[in-house]
């Protein structure tokens, strides 16, 4: 893959436990760690964090 930019939410709170994605991957939305940004990443189709995103919005999979 090539190179992309990353970002963290802007509900972060810096504790750690925070997940970044790249939007500038053409038909991707890679995913990774924030605390271990060399590490593995994982790549979802567009369309499929598209869903996800909406499904969070919605409270499809309840709160923590």
């Amino acid at each position: 893959m090539a190179p992309v930019s990353w970002r963290k939410s802007s509900h972060s709170d810096n504790g750690g436990e925070c997940v970044e994605i790249a939007l500038d991957a053409p038909g991707l939305v890679p995913v990774r760690d924030s605390k271990d940004p060399s590490g593995p990443n994982l790549a979802f189709p567009a369309d499929a964090w598209r869903a996800f995103v909406a499904g969070v919005r919605a409270g499809d999979f309840g709160t923590v």
